[in-house]
């Protein structure tokens, strides 16, 4: 039987000891996504998972863009900007969710348009916003919610790119560890059960940093019963700390990328049962936006035979410091390039060779690589770097 929000009817429901929350990662109608919804084609992509969320006493996804229904500027930013329509927000609705996270790097792509829009299409379609809001007060709101007769607390956060809110502007809500430290044991005075989402992560690297490990394994100890991070475009694994659960990474929930990977479509929901001091979870995986098909496909038995022994080797490495930290410099290793052009513009595999040779190195001195990791470790130095940048920018 569905639940009440399936039915579009209003139950009282008594307290029990049992309460479901399943949670999603990051959902960006887009490209052959996006045709399919404004058709009104919603079975298309979430046919096999609505019995799911409807199932669940509460469902949350990643809203990874903005509604935008009217001419809007886009931010001034690096990297894509994103949208949907308010069929976007629709279709989440009849898929059976309650509930979108905001804080992500993308929900302030059109500027504070995008965002009251994209508030106001939530709210209109009856499903709770967190993360996300006018000023940096309303996007770091904690969500409480009373399922089955249970207090549940809900706050999102995400990493620092151009998204985040302050005082006077609206966005997303930061991640910030003093302000989550307060947010959690404010949260787990009021409620019985906190849970922190967090959007954060090295895109399309399958491996928590030793960062993230540090960060979400403290939000266990001053009181979160679960932590759930998305934003790397890949699953990753989780491990159990303190008996409660950590989700380095859901991967894409649908997010049309075609060609982009096998990684790219793989996934998983994550269903956290609640019962007094227990808090246990299954793990939903599925295909999504492939070349074949741009549905939410869940796996078969010997797909999911395959996602359990990716999963397992996956929590094996996030169990052992070293091996995490060594494949995680091995990424770098791979992927250093954008960073070496803000040590040196000139950097690019067709000057690498003189630059890397003695000549190179006479250009691009030991004390100014010095100069430039003492700014980087140093808050102060990072503060200053931050206006000289804003100002700079002032210019174009």
């Amino acid at each position: 039987m569905y639940k009440r929000q399936c039915q579009q009817i209003s139950i009282l429901i008594q307290k029990t000891d049992y309460m479901k929350v399943t949670i999603a990662g990051d959902y960006c109608p887009r490209e052959r996504v996006a045709i399919a919804i404004e058709r009104g084609d919603y079975s298309m992509i979430f046919g096999e998972v609505k019995e799911i969320t409807c199932e669940s006493d509460y469902s949350i996804v990643n809203l990874e863009c903005p509604v935008v229904e009217t001419p809007s500027q886009k931010i001034n930013k690096c990297g894509p900007s994103l949208k949907c329509t308010g069929k976007g927000v629709s279709a989440l609705k009849w898929a059976g969710f309650d509930c979108v996270t905001l804080a992500n790097n993308h929900f302030l792509d059109y500027g504070e348009t995008g965002v009251t829009q994209t508030l106001a299409s939530c709210h209109s379609n009856g499903l709770d916003t967190v993360g996300g809001g006018i000023n940096i007060e309303k996007a770091s709101k904690t969500l409480f919610k009373t399922i089955n007769g249970n207090r549940l607390a809900i706050i999102n956060c995400c990493e620092h790119e151009f998204s985040i809110a302050d005082e006077n502007h609206a966005g997303s809500n930061p991640l910030n560890v003093t302000n989550q430290y307060y947010a959690i044991i404010e949260a787990k005075k009021k409620s019985d059960y906190a849970v922190v989402i967090v959007h954060g992560g090295v895109e399309h690297f399958w491996l928590p940093t030793n960062r993230m490990m540090e960060t979400y394994r403290f939000f266990i100890e001053v009181g979160a019963d679960a932590v759930v991070n998305h934003h790397q475009h890949c699953f990753s694994g989780y491990e159990i700390y303190k008996n409660k659960p950590i989700f380095y990474g859901l991967g894409n929930f649908s997010f049309d990328g075609i060609g982009s990977g096998d990684r790219w479509s793989s996934g998983y929901i994550v269903t956290l049962n609640f019962s007094g001091t227990e808090v246990e979870f299954d793990l939903i995986p599925y295909k999504q936006c492939n070349a074949d098909n741009i549905g939410i496909s869940l796996l078969q038995r010997d797909e999911q035979k395959l996602f359990k022994n990716i999963i397992q080797e996956y929590n094996n490495i996030i169990s052992d410091p070293t091996r995490n930290k060594t494949e995680y410099l091995l990424w770098c290793d791979k992927t250093m390039g954008p960073y070496q052009s803000v040590i040196n513009p000139l950097y690019n595999r067709f000057t690498k060779l003189f630059f890397d040779s003695f000549l190179g190195r006479k250009i691009i001195t030991k004390q100014k690589l010095l100069h430039t990791k003492d700014i980087l470790i140093n808050e102060s130095h990072i503060e200053r770097l931050r206006l000289l940048v804003d100002k700079s920018l002032k210019n174009y």
